[in-house]
């Protein structure tokens, strides 16, 4: 009878395993991917397949495909025709610009002013100046909203905006939420009349198999008119002036013009997407004919693991491959795959100047040493990589040819490219570059390069930074 158990118990074994792997070979496209999932599924029997399928799974696409059905969705055109589009952008980017359209389907927004604002010093004070002046709504959304010294500044400003009269509605993400003891929620919940939102909550058992999908996007949207737009969280490191612990340097945008009705509607995506009722954001009743406020023709690119995925990453690839002067990268963690290792050392060796900047000390440990495997591959190609002295820096930027801006949430690694649902915004403006450019060379002017002569680590160093570049999709 024992032997009869144990053989139907490995019996049962061997036919998980298969299909695991079956699902494997049918649903990953990346042939390193499907070698590492196979590999730990049969060499960790019963605990690999767990791993799998909470973590290997895609589970989204179908809920995000009928979220992008739903109404009048995100890819509405701005009434202007290809042609009428392509006379607000520069001819040396019309290849750059044909190419978005087969990537996200999204005509550009035009007549939008946007500017770039440095730190939470500079970009919380107006946010909560905004926010507080609102009388028909207020659209927060964030990967990371702390509930410390830069949280508690928007306490008096929510309070404002619903004894003005306006709606609130507040969209976190559920591992984010974590960042501080207590979180967020408890105090805004206070505030009777704001409407708050867990994305994915990472401590629902029913959430689990989603804990690896986070949503990384910061966007807030004032009563359609002003938003604000990055990679910047709220948290008191932003509050460099005031010298907090742990420092960060950051960049967001205001914009105010017609693309707004883009931020507001991936907003709505994820808040329906968070279980919340659908709503029609204030932006969409504004006259599509809105007075002109700016010269910068935009697009906001979503992101992530659904029907979205890989879109963000393939501009970077066709930037790149568009360049023909410089290719100027700002990011704080940078892991890519393969491929855009390679389109980095194929555009140096075009004669593009291409600069990655990054910070010197990462705020995650073991970041700083994986990075440093893919040094030597690109400095022997003509790719220069600078490291900024801290504070830390969590900027998102990528500029080409100082005439076309690729900003946003995602950085350039394997969790923003697939994994993470993000957002970007695709920029044709000489002028916006031209600031942008400058932001770039005061980071550069206080970074020390890293020169190809000392990349040539000890055997020890190179083994223990290779093997930490392995855990890539998982930082």
């Amino acid at each position: 009878m024992e032997l009869l158990s144990f053989s139907v118990a490995g019996f049962l074994l061997l036919v998980l395993h298969i299909s695991v792997t079956i699902h494997i070979i049918l649903h990953k496209d990346d042939v390193p991917s499907a070698i590492g999932w196979t590999g730990l599924v049969w060499l960790a029997p019963v605990i690999g397949c767990i791993v799998y399928v909470i973590l290997g799974i895609n589970r989204v696409r179908r809920k995000a495909l009928r979220l992008h059905n739903h109404g009048a969705d995100i890819f509405t055109v701005t009434g202007k025709t290809p042609q009428e589009i392509e006379k607000q952008v520069p001819p040396a980017l019309w290849q750059m610009l044909r190419l978005g359209y087969k990537v996200h389907p999204q005509h550009l927004s035009l007549g939008n002013a946007i500017r770039p604002l440095i730190n939470g010093d500079e970009a919380y004070p107006l946010m909560c100046a905004a926010i507080s002046q609102a009388k028909k709504e207020v659209l927060i959304a964030s990967y990371i909203f702390n509930n410390d010294k830069a949280g508690q500044l928007f306490i008096p400003a929510l309070k404002q905006a619903v004894q003005n009269g306006a709606v609130v509605r507040m969209l976190i993400d559920g591992v984010g939420l974590n960042y501080s003891r207590p979180n967020i929620q408890a105090a805004v919940k206070k505030i009777r009349g704001v409407q708050f939102s867990v994305f994915l909550p990472s401590k629902s058992p029913v959430n689990l198999p989603f804990v690896n999908l986070r949503n990384h996007r910061k966007m807030m949207i004032i009563d359609g008119k002003v938003a604000f737009f990055g990679g910047m969280n709220v948290a008191e490191g932003d509050l460099v002036s005031q010298h907090p612990k742990d420092p960060i340097q950051d960049v967001t945008f205001e914009v105010k013009g017609p693309l707004i009705n883009q931020i507001a509607r991936l907003f709505e995506e994820d808040w329906i997407f968070s279980g919340k009722k659908p709503f029609l954001p204030t932006s969409a009743r504004c006259p599509q004919d809105s007075p002109c406020l700016g010269k910068t023709a935009a697009r906001i690119i979503p992101d992530g693991p659904d029907a979205d995925y890989g879109k963000i990453e393939r501009l970077c690839l066709g930037a790149l491959a568009c360049a023909q002067k410089s290719a100027r990268i700002v990011t704080p963690y940078f892991l890519p795959e393969n491929n855009i290792l390679s389109a980095l050392e194929t555009a140096a060796m075009r004669g593009v100047e291409v600069e990655i900047i990054l910070p010197q000390k990462s705020n995650i440990f073991g970041m700083d040493w994986a990075m440093e495997a893919n040094f030597h591959r690109l400095l022997s190609k003509g790719v220069k990589i600078y490291r900024t002295q801290p504070p830390f820096d969590h900027s998102k930027l990528f500029l080409v040819d100082d005439l076309w801006l690729f900003a946003g949430s995602a950085n350039w690694d394997v969790r923003s490219f697939k994994l993470n649902f993000e957002s970007n915004m695709e920029c044709f403006d000489p002028e916006l570059a031209k600031q942008v450019r400058q932001i770039i060379e005061q980071k550069k002017a206080q970074a020390q390069p890293v020169h190809y002569r000392h990349m040539r680590p000890p055997l020890l160093r190179t083994l223990r930074n290779n093997a930490l570049r392995l855990l890539t999709p998982y930082y």
